[in-house]
């Protein structure tokens, strides 16, 4: 029984860990992509054909 707690345990944490990660990840792409799509709608006059 104590093995399975401590297994549970460290399943737990590592979850927990992995989920604000790719929280922080998730949060930054969306920042630049953002960033990106500004930028290109603010430089869109410059484009000649």
């Amino acid at each position: 029984m104590e093995r399975a707690y401590k297994t549970m345990t460290s399943a737990g944490g590592g979850n927990i860990a992995l989920g604000i990660i790719m929280v922080v990840t998730g949060i930054t792409a969306g920042v630049i992509t953002i960033v990106n799509g500004a930028r290109l709608l603010r430089h869109r006059k410059e484009i000649t054909f």
